[in-house]
């Protein structure tokens, strides 16, 4: 749509007295202001400006403000851009004036010809767009200013943007509704008057006045009201595709067209009451998928609402001053009162005190923490107060982590939801060919019903709830998982944890409590006991499993010989180089480089030097607690379970007995592990792999479905498909139900509406239905199909919820 010879080429505001031009395509175009004229050259310069053609609303016109130049303050910067593990750096933002696909198309293209940025992926429906990037190359403004420059304003993904964004959407909803609901009211009134008329032989003036009424409230109805399914119906065919409102954007241009037509020649029928309530309608049923869609989503929108606006910082002469959160600095000492939340990461500085993880973790009991614990920016403190040592801020939080793996995943796009689209959109042609055939049909047995019976079967066959079945199921089931504690990465994930037929875990610091402790040192030869612990934790304070962190705690503060050329072997230990000497710390055939090793050393951690042993260390590991009751879940659903541990067999047999499996792998290296998922999904099994998410990134690449256990800034680093923060293993058997749950209600919909589509369409080919009872009946399909998927999460299929074992049960 382009605008106007009265209007600005770029925004289609009025023209000034004194109109600028901008060259687009060579071609002088008459623009506003200087901003739409540096937007539109901009544009054309990018090769772009097939945007004009493509889009379907004028675009925003450009603020010429300092906004963009405002991130480049790092105390801003960093509560937007996140850091990810390969270095690259990532920033999400809600996009004001995003409408369309040509909105999507220009902001895609203009970003994506910035130096530096890696990715770019755009989400219309939730006017979101994440942006990857080189941050040596390319800064937080420049991507603003460019979004800028071709008309979009980009706001931070915080509290305040998406409240703003959901009340701008609710308030015109509800405008358009009020328009649609009056004129249906006044255009029923005169109808009416006008059927009560054709009992009454009304005169031929008074009939003509009341269809002039009738005109007069359905035009706004039409222009205004039903704007957003001409722009839809628009965007849909300028992208050359068949959207849900094509069919509907024709019926509605039919009716109203034919009414006119009908009024200005006095012909026997005009159906403004028809076209209102039809859009009427229409409306009630989007309006209440736009509630019911505001609240699935606020079960995940709801972790960027939980860190505080403000914090009370700490003075050197111990009073409190009220800062803004977002001024906080690593090292600041905060002050935490009972029943606030915790504005930013950090250690706890007072004696003790309880707080509220539930909507980070799913844990539903206050954590009891100790000085010295690590706080969670947004937990709650239910029993302090409490001081706190501010460690991180911004987007380097346990928090900021957990809303980037959400947003994540609710900006991909899954299998099923392709497949759900392209299904739909051949329905939709279906839709158009079936209503050519009926007003052929009619025109040969009855002309004067072919109009009505078409416009029926537009309306009562389109497959808006078809279209929604997938959407909205899926949208409920990763607000309700995150709300759990289940943070989905990967959308497609969802249909792989409920398909899956085995399940693989990692031992330890999966089964296992991540923290191990050192019981008893055994030296050999001629090194004492300190001196075998210095060389070993000199060389585990360059890991971060398990094993390596129990050993390195030994000595925490203590002054150690430096290491060099250490190098770390997946699966086998660590190698350095120590005063001149080479020396291996981990398994006893990786230390002492062979294989066949004495038995009192295979379930110990070994220091060894090119001469032989210097001394074993012996750990003690407990069993995570609820991971019993986890797995016994999940083989009462019918899931094969299976330990592959590269720890000693003695070890992996002791766990495996605890836990009631049978099968089970030792010594197992990654290549090992990986072999062995393969030899599975080779046997048609679909495997569901769960490990920490960094130690084990990647055997579970090798999996249908990954799953981290994750914790602190692990979260955000975990390579996995699914991440259970909190590291509580019981959210997974809940995850799979939830999921089962999903798709099973996902499927309901779906047949639902192929059965609502396939029962009605006969009657309204056969003129049986108005066009207004055709709308009342595909809102209502649309709105059970959405009131449907609300039912994922609130009762299981499964008990689920039943009490798990307590800590000392499974020890």
């Amino acid at each position: 749509m382009n605008a106007s010879a009265s209007g600005c080429w770029h925004c289609g505001e009025p023209l000034p007295p004194d109109a600028l031009l901008a060259q687009v395509a060579g071609t002088p175009r008459a623009v506003c202001c200087n901003g739409c004229r540096a937007a539109a050259e901009w544009i054309d310069q990018l090769g772009l400006s097939d945007y004009y053609r493509l889009r379907s609303a004028p675009a925003e016109r450009p603020e010429e403000s300092a906004s963009a130049q405002a991130w480049a303050r790092p105390e801003l910067a960093r509560h937007a851009v996140r850091t990810l593990e390969d270095g690259r750096s990532e920033v999400c933002v809600l996009v004001e004036g995003l409408r369309c696909s040509a909105c999507v198309w220009l902001i895609e293209r203009s970003l994506g010809g910035v130096p530096g940025v890696a990715s770019v992926q755009v989400n219309a429906a939730a006017q979101r767009a994440r942006v990857v990037f080189d941050a040596e190359r390319a800064a937080l403004p420049q991507l603003l200013g460019s979004l800028e420059r071709v008309g979009y304003r980009a706001l931070p993904l915080d509290a305040a943007a998406l409240d703003d964004a959901r009340k701008r959407e609710s308030q015109t909803a509800m405008k358009r509704l009020l328009v649609a609901g009056f004129g249906a009211m006044q255009a029923m009134m005169y109808a009416s008057a006008l059927y009560l008329g054709a009992f009454d032989a009304m005169d031929e003036v008074t009939r003509d006045l009341f269809r002039w009424l009738g005109l007069l409230v359905a035009t706004p109805v039409v222009f205004y009201s039903a704007q957003p399914f001409f722009a839809g119906a628009r965007r849909t065919l300028a992208a050359r595709r068949l959207g849900m409102d094509v069919p509907v954007a024709i019926a509605i241009a039919l009716i109203y067209v034919a009414s006119v037509v009908e009024a200005l020649r006095g012909g026997a029928e005009v159906y403004f009451d028809s076209v209102s309530m039809f859009v009427f309608f229409l409306l009630v049923g989007r309006y209440l998928e736009m509630r019911a869609r505001h609240h699935a989503a606020n079960l995940s929108d709801a972790l960027a609402r939980l860190t505080p606006v403000f914090a009370d910082r700490v003075r050197a002469d111990g009073t409190l001053e009220r800062v803004g959160a977002a001024e906080l600095q690593p090292g600041n000492h905060v002050h935490v009162a009972e029943g606030s939340a915790v504005p930013a990461d950090g250690t706890l500085d007072s004696e003790r005190c309880r707080v509220d993880e539930a909507l980070l973790s799913g844990e539903s009991a206050p954590v009891a923490k100790r000085r010295g614990d690590t706080l969670v920016a947004g937990s709650v403190v239910v029993d302090g107060p409490a001081r706190l040592v501010v460690e991180r801020v911004g987007t380097d939080t346990v928090l900021a982590g957990i809303v980037a793996l959400v947003t994540r995943a609710q900006a991909e796009r899954p299998r099923l939801a392709e497949a759900g689209e392209r299904a739909a959109t051949g329905f939709v042609a279906r839709v158009l060919t079936l209503a050519t055939l009926t007003a052929i049909g009619w025109s040969f047995f009855d002309p004067s019903r072919a109009f009505t019976a078409t416009l029926a079967v537009l309306v009562v066959s389109c497959p808006c709830a078809f279209a929604l079945a997938v959407p909205a199921a899926l949208t409920r089931a990763l607000g309700v998982l995150a709300k759990r504690g289940v943070l989905v990465v990967h959308a497609d994930a969802i249909e792989q944890l409920a398909g899956a037929t085995h399940a693989v875990f990692d031992k330890t610091g999966t089964l296992t409590e991540p923290d191990l402790a050192l019981e008893r040192i055994e030296p050999h030869g001629t090194l004492d006991r300190d001196g075998a612990l210095a060389l070993a934790a000199a060389l585990a304070r360059g890991s971060r499993h398990p094993a390596s962190r129990a050993i390195a705690a030994a000595l925490p503060d203590a002054a150690l010989p430096d290491v060099t050329d250490l190098r770390a072997e997946a699966g086998g230990g660590l190698e350095g180089v120590i005063d001149g000497r080479r020396v291996r710390l981990g398994r006893a055939d990786f230390a002492l480089a062979r294989d066949d090793v004495p038995a009192s050393l295979d379930e110990a951690v070994v220091l060894a030097d090119e001469a032989g042993v210097l001394a074993a260390f012996h750990l003690s590991e407990r069993l995570r607690p609820g991971a019993r009751a986890a797995l016994d879940a999940l083989a009462a659903d019918g899931v094969a379970l299976e330990i592959v541990s590269g720890d000693a067999p003695g070890k992996v047999a002791a766990v495996a007995e605890r836990l009631g499996v049978t099968h089970w792998r030792a010594r197992a290296r990654p290549a090992d592990k990986l072999a062995r998922l393969t030899a599975l999904r080779a046997d048609g099994a679909r495997v569901i792999a769960v490990g920490d998410g960094i130690n084990d990134a990647p055997v579970l690449a090798g999996a249908d479905v990954a799953v981290a256990l994750a914790a602190g800034a692990e979260l955000a680093q975990a390579s996995s498909d699914v991440v259970l923060a909190g590291e509580r293993l019981g959210a997974l058997p809940e995850a799979r139900a939830i999921a089962r749950q999903a798709l099973r209600i996902l499927r309901q919909n779906q047949r639902w509406s192929l059965a609502y589509n396939l029962t009605v369409v006969p009657f309204g080919a056969l003129g049986f239905v108005p066009p207004w009872l055709a709308a009342l009946g595909m809102s209502l399909s649309s709105l059970v199909v959405v009131l449907n998927a609300l039912r994922i999460g609130r009762r299981l299929e499964h008990a689920v919820e039943a009490p798990l074992a307590p800590a000392g049960a499974d020890a």
